[in-house]
């Protein structure tokens, strides 16, 4: 029996100290942090599919939006219950094993656990009062653990709604632009006729910005990706593949020296730009566990029109072999891992994005359908 008390005193005591490291890496710890059992990543990896697959199952598009766009919330929660409930149940296996210094002496392994309840939450009913050292500092480590993981969580969700938003921010912003699922063609269209193409460098300075921070803090939590974008048809994904399409076009197909109004430093910008959003892309798909594979994922066509959208719009451009042959080369290295992150996480198709067989026409935020969609081929037979 004695043999008994020390195995299940040493269960408990291994199993308190994994959730504090759990919640110290999950939470506190600024950086990706391996380990694929840990409980602050199983509700993500493990839950996502099977609610996805579901989700996607469902004919009503606002249904299917609203439960995909509930997982993130849920899988936090999911990851405090577990916290605590491993914690708790850590703490109930401690107490149990020193039963005999407790007053009056518990019963049972769940009086065990109801008195791991009572110091944990710091209730304190008086019912069961330990009656040695070591009985009376398990309830007091167990006191300021429960105090301190809530503490620590409540701070943690202020963070990742803050992170949230300020990635939405930027997504809402670019879609005057892009428009809604955004598009790299429409972003430039629209500087062009607006008359401020002096002003695209700055917009590709703040993506570049907002994918560091994306990068940043997508991989130290990895559940700000399950966050779905509250706006109709956008998608912080399809966001950043828009504006890396767009730097990509003024790279390869643009001739800015011939361009009326284009300011000396875009094809600079560009560049910066598709360098730090193909690194926020790349160290995505590789945490994820994702498969991008190496393809353009436009055909010949396609690009011609975005040519001649590009060029009514008042643009020069280059030679059309030479840019393509560009255009290829580039798009490659990042289009198949937008593609893999926008099916993993079954964002809203776009332009040259995602899954665009099931659009025919797309639905704008007053519901009612635009007349054209370019870009965005229908679903055949």
């Amino acid at each position: 029996m004695a043999i008994l008390r020390v195995v299940e005193a040493l269960a408990g005591a291994a199993l308190v100290v994994t959730v504090l490291r759990d919640v110290f890496q999950s939470v506190v710890t600024p950086r990706p942090v391996g380990g694929f059992w840990r409980l602050g990543r199983f509700p993500v990896l493990r839950l996502w599919r099977p609610w996805r697959w579901l989700a996607l199952r469902l004919g009503d598009a606002p249904r299917r939006e609203a439960l995909l766009g509930s997982f993130g919330p849920l899988a936090v929660i999911l990851a405090l219950v577990g916290w605590v409930a491993a914690l708790l149940l850590g703490y109930g296996l401690l107490l149990d094993a020193m039963r005999t210094q407790i007053r009056p002496e518990p019963p049972t392994f769940w009086s065990s656990l109801y008195f791991a309840g009572t110091s944990m939450f710091t209730i304190g009913f008086g019912d069961f009062v330990p009656a040695s050292a070591p009985t009376r500092v398990v309830a007091l480590v167990a006191g300021a653990t429960g105090l301190g993981v809530f503490a620590v969580v409540i701070t943690f969700l202020f963070s990742l709604f803050a992170a949230f938003q300020r990635r939405e921010v930027s997504v809402v912003m670019l879609e005057a632009a892009a428009s809604a699922p955004p598009s790299g063609v429409t972003l430039l269209e629209t500087f062009a006729l607006a008359g401020i193409l002096g002003e695209l460098p700055d917009t590709f300075r703040s993506w570049q910005t907002w994918s560091a921070e994306v990068l940043d803090s997508h991989l130290a939590f990895p559940v700000l990706g399950y966050f779905r974008s509250s706006h109709d048809n956008d998608s912080w994904i399809s966001s950043l593949g828009a504006v890396m399409d767009a730097a990509t076009l003024v790279i390869t197909s643009i001739d800015r020296e011939a361009t009326p109004g284009a300011p000396t430093s875009l094809y600079g910008r560009a560049k910066l730009m598709r360098s730090v959003g193909g690194h926020c892309i790349e160290d995505l798909v590789l945490y994820f566990g994702l498969d991008g594979d190496h393809t353009v994922g436009v055909e010949l066509q396609e690009y011609r029109q975005a040519r001649d959208r590009l060029a009514h719009a008042g643009y020069a451009l280059r030679p059309e072999a030479e840019a393509w042959t560009m255009f290829q080369r580039i798009r490659s290295e990042y289009a198949g891992r937008v593609n893999a992150l926008a099916e993993h996480w079954a964002s809203p198709p776009a332009q040259w994005i995602g899954d665009r067989s099931p659009l025919k026409v797309r639905p704008q935020h007053n519901g009612r359908p635009p007349n054209h969609v370019p870009g965005v081929r229908a679903r055949s037979g």
